[in-house]
């Protein structure tokens, strides 16, 4: 995107760059004539370049990571440059708003990533790796191939989509389909100094990834593999009773229980008017009398053998699996044009059964100098990929069931079939946990999708440049289900299997057009952009479903092989937006910097009376070490102090039809009898509840900060930010008189973050041949509800055996768990007369506080018992090369975050579901054991046990996690030479390998929506060990 000078006086000079860390060529190093923006070239695979420049000019030569460096040209016509790791972020240049500019001279708050860090995570997503990288931005991932992650920048700033604007190329897309080789800088824009440009899609912050480039010089081609194993946790993860305590122990709330009366039995059977248990021998347990006919349950005659030592369900559903990753690259130019292609595919199998991601994608950038002042170029990206997908987010997920059958269950029978709670008595109505998942085989997602851009650049009058840019996306995805009958359950045995198909697109177009002056006069350097962008979305579903079907092979199912009639569903969308912005960069001697941004949008999503608004920002800062007096503080290489204030809004959770009422036409939404005939009558129904009155989001955002280098070593910043969220948008509650109806989204709220961001990076050479680096990280936050209507609150997350246990609500944070707080057990009877009035209050019990003191405890006594939002939390990343050596590894922890966990409700308890129970129970309360802090053993539930929210299940969530290890190995280039090889590293990885927490779930990194995240159902774990080695190989 450079063009090379226009000048009168011109001389060709050429040269090499090297790196002074391993001596070797630097492709893609920015060779810029000093004093332009749009004069230069880019050094080639071998590091060599040549240039045009004017007589007695100086070169900038500079590369992400390493200090830039100002060469005279003089009369000298060939140069051999070697650059030095950096030490300071200061002088990167860094891609913002529709521009580029060094950070040093950057007032907005901009982080950026360590790439270098970002690969070493072994990951199907970047997003995934991304954790613990940036202060300021939190990332919970879910362990399942393919799963989006949450990501909050700067703490949760919604009820709804708290989910930033993902640039890639400067176009919107998700990061989570992009391949991390193809990946050259990200940058994350926190504050309204930084993100305002980008107006409402910019709320809640953005994430700008650029893609490689190819570069000037000889094509270069890279290949770079790694294959590895994935490890499920180990041990008893839900620490469950084996079948000898289990029946030992159900005979203790259930004492005439048939099932365990004589101890644990051979077998259990059940069959047409038959039930029961039975030993080796027992006719009714005959292998003779076994039968099983899927088109007709009712003869069937099940018999499944008692596993006695007890089934192992959450390692009969994980198991080790692979993971591998395989990307060429093929990539070169000259000064008139270069090219970078790339091809990928990664295929990642879950370590839960039938989860998995493929995926196979490619990329093409181009760029051609049509004049010396006129480019265009484009980025194209597409990928197909398959991923079923899995749902966290309900205690009717197959992890669940993992926590919830009884060990006495086989997976299997004595056929070989599944076994489960049908084939016999007492055996509760969990479902066998690997028969659902397998069961899921003709469940498949398929994605098609194209990314990409064209653009042309024009420089003229020598300080302008013009830039067109159109692009967008194609998604269409293809996706079936299909339920079997659960035969082997006791609920449900008897539905008729289903199928269903879904058929979907949705596109995305974009135009931007920008015009920048960009000029330095003296002690002035200035830059303006002004531009127009056009967006428009637009998509279309179909679903249609059928049931009874005689086969359950995937080519016999059509929706019209069905005994059922065939039902469907479809729905379109479609919304615009339509923006005028313009920025100004000014700075005096170096020194004096002022930012000003504003941006005005205009959706489709709003009433014509609010579709429109204006959203500013302004940014400052202070080069204090240019001042003359800071001149002899030579330990203090650079101080920058900087401040922003700014207002931004947000559309993202208000659908496109919100401003309107709609009204549809079905019997289901129309059969009131209004003509008395007894018949009913098709007609239109309102179907959504619209509010033109509904309006922009506004998020108002101060951020004051400082960037420093001490020592020429040491890289520090340090921000502190404050968030407020007015006029939230947010389904507004009705009351059933409204019927129906959607609806409408409205303005209900306030929210407010606030926090510190602090990063720094030191780079130590201890010798020529050792060098190391510490990246660390710090992030602070707190989260509280300012305003929402009368009641003041919402409760949401509802759980199956406890009701809604979060509780959003004026002076807290956003998500909080609500309950009662539990002091203890009662001890004896006369404790219980002691203490306030409580409804089942009895010894081995709960005992709630007396919040108000009113000597009872009723609703009134709830209360806050925690959040899932962490006081802070915090990222390491170290590295060490020595000679031809490489290692590094990456930690990332959260400190002060709650968990509710659901999980205890089942297997705390036999009153609230029959099936498997925590070793937990064993020292439970008991006369002879007064001072347990389990509650005693009984098959009846009531509100001072099992049957409301309470402090029990929340949980300390935090953790520190190493996400990393990597040891690799480069071969020297001397060597490689003989074999017309540039680089060969291998290298081994470990990923997971350590949890230090005091959580008993599965993981403490628990996601979910983000007005009820930290509820853990049992979710996927992302803490699995990986294990992987791996290649990088250019030639």
């Amino acid at each position: 995107m450079l063009a090379t000078v226009w000048a009168n006086a011109q001389t060709l000079i050429s040269g090499k760059v090297t790196s002074a860390e391993d001596q070797q060529p630097i492709a893609g190093a920015n060779v810029l004539v000093k004093g332009s923006t749009t004069s230069g070239t880019f050094t080639g695979a071998d590091g060599g370049f040549t240039l045009s420049v004017p007589t007695n000019t100086s070169l900038i030569i500079s590369y992400i990571g390493y200090q830039a460096q100002e060469v005279a040209v003089g009369s000298q016509t060939n140069f051999s440059v070697v650059l030095i790791p950096s030490i300071t972020s200061l002088s990167e240049v860094v891609v913002t708003g529709y521009s580029s500019e060094k950070k040093k001279d950057i007032t907005g708050s901009v982080s950026i990533v360590d790439v270098k860090a970002l690969k070493s995570i072994p990951s199907g997503s970047a997003v995934q790796a991304l954790q613990g990288q940036v202060p300021g931005v939190t990332i919970l991932n879910s362990g399942a191939p393919g799963s989006p992650s949450n990501i909050f920048i700067r703490g949760i700033s919604s009820f709804g989509n708290t989910q930033p604007l993902v640039l890639i190329d400067g176009i919107q897309a998700e990061l989570n389909d992009v391949s991390a080789t193809d990946i050259e800088s990200v940058q994350v824009l926190k504050d309204a100094g930084a993100a305002a440009i980008y107006g409402v899609r910019g709320s809640n912050g953005v994430i700008i990834v650029t893609t490689k480039k190819g570069r000037s010089g000889q094509p270069t081609i890279a290949y770079d593999a790694y294959y590895g194993s994935q490890r499920p946790l180990q041990g008893n993860v839900f620490n469950l009773m084996n079948s000898s305590d289990f029946a030992r122990l159900t005979k203790v709330a259930y004492p005439t229980t048939g099932l365990f009366q004589n101890g644990l039995p051979d077998y259990t059977f059940r069959g047409p008017g038959a039930t029961g248990i039975g030993n080796t021998g027992d006719a009714a347990v005959d292998p003779a009398k076994y039968n099983f006919d899927a088109t007709n349950p009712a003869r069937n005659y099940l018999i499944q053998a008692v596993n006695k030592t007890g089934t192992d369900w959450f390692h009969e559903l994980f198991k080790n699996a692979p993971m591998t990753s395989h990307n060429l690259t093929a990539s070169g130019g000259t000064d008139k044009s270069n090219y970078m292609v790339s091809l990928n595919y990664f295929n990642q199998q879950g370590t839960m059964l039938k989860t998995y991601l493929k995926r196979y994608s490619g990329r093409v950038n181009t760029q051609f100098k049509v004049k010396n002042n006129i480019r265009i170029g484009e980025n194209a990206y597409f990928f197909y990929k398959q991923n079923p997908g899995f749902d966290n987010l309900s205690s009717g997920n197959p992890i669940a069931w993992t926590y919830r059958a009884m060990p006495i269950i086989p997976v299997y029978d004595i056929k070989g079939n599944y076994g489960g709670t049908f084939a016999g008595p007492e055996l509760g109505s969990s479902s066998n946990p690997v028969a659902v998942q397998m069961n899921t085989s003709n469940n498949k997602t398929n994605a098609w999708d194209v990314v990409g851009n064209v653009f042309a650049e024009v420089d003229f009058l020598k300080h302008f440049t013009a830039r067109t840019s159109f692009g967008g996306s194609i998604d269409n995805q293809y996706a079936t289900n299909f339920t079997f009958t659960p035969y082997n359950n006791s609920e449900g045995n008897t539905n008729p299997n289903s199928f269903a198909e879904v058929a979907l697109y949705n596109t995305n177009t974009m135009w931007t057009n920008t015009l920048t002056y960009a000029n330095a006069f003296g002690k002035h350097n200035v830059k303006v952009i002004a531009g127009s962008e056009a967006i428009r979305n637009y998509g279309r579903a179909v679903t249609a479903s059928s049931s009874g079907f005689f086969s359950t092979n995937y080519d016999y199912l059509t929706l019209n092989n069905g005994t059922s009639n065939v039902t469907n569903i479809s729905s379109a969308y479609e919304n615009t937006l339509f923006s005028l912005f313009g920025r100004l960069d000014y700075s005096f001697n170096e020194k004096y910097l002022l930012g000003v941004t504003v941006r005005r949008d205009g959706s489709s999503r709003f009433g014509s009376e609010r579709r429109y608004g204006t959203f500013p920002s302004v940014s400052a800062g202070w080069r204090v070490t240019g001042e003359e007096f800071m001149k002899n503080v030579t330990w203090l290489n650079d101080l920058k102090l900087r401040g922003s204030y700014g207002v931004l809004g947000s559309q993202n959770n208000v659908s496109p039809q919100n401003a309107f009422t709609l009204f549809g036409g079905s019997f289901y939404d129309a059969y009131y009898d209004i003509s008395g005939s007894g018949k009913l009558a098709q007609g239109f129904a309102q179907t959504n509840i619209g509010n033109p009155n509904t309006g922009w989001e506004q998020n108002v955002v101060t951020n004051v900060g400082l960037d420093a280098t001490v020592f020429n070593k040491l890289d520090l910043s340090v921000e502190y930010y404050k968030k407020s969220i007015n006029g939230l948008l947010f389904a507004q509650t009705l009351p059933a008189t409204a019927g129906g109806a959607t609806a409408p989204t409205v303005n209900v709220g306030d929210i407010q973050n606030k926090g510190v961001d602090i990063g720094l990076t030191y780079r130590g050479t201890v010798s020529n041949d050792l060098q190391f680096s510490v990246g660390a990280n710090i992030t602070t936050y707190n989260n509280k509800v300012i305003n929402i209507p009368s009641p003041t609150y919402f409760e949401t997350a509802n759980t199956q055996n406890l009701g809604n246990v979060v509780r959003n609500q004026v002076g807290q944070a956003v998500s909080s768990f609500f309950g009662y707080n539990v002091i203890g057990l009662f001890k004896s009877d006369a404790e219980v007369s002691a203490s306030p009035t409580q409804s089942g209050a009895a010894p081995g019990r709960f005992k709630y506080q007396d919040v108000n003191g009113d000597g009872k405890i009723d609703a009134s006594d709830r209360t806050f018992l925690g959040s899932p939002n962490p006081d802070f939390t915090y990222g390491l990343n170290l590295g060490l090369t020595y000679k031809r050596f490489d290692f590094s590894t990456t930690l990332y922890g959260s400190q002060g975050n709650e968990i509710f966990n659901t999980v205890k409700s089942f297997t705390h308890f036999f009153s609230t579901y029959v099936g498997a129970k925590s070793n937990d129970l064993l020292n439970a309360w008991t006369p002879e054991n007064p001072n347990s802090n389990i509650p005693k053993i009984e098959s009846t539930g009531s509100f001072s046990s099992s049957g409301v929210p309470n402090s029990f299940y929340v949980e300390n969530g935090s953790f520190l996690k190493m996400r990393s290890l990597v040891i690799g190995y480069t071969v020297s280039p001397l060597l490689l030479r003989k074999y017309g090889l540039n680089k060969l590293r291998v290298y081994a990885q470990g990923a997971n390998l350590f949890t230090i927490t005091k959580y008993s779930g599965l993981d403490p990194e628990v996601s979910g929506l983000s007005s009820s995240f930290g509820v853990d159902y049992g979710n996927y774990p992302s803490n699995q060990k990986n294990f992987i080695f791996g290649l990088n190989v250019s030639f």
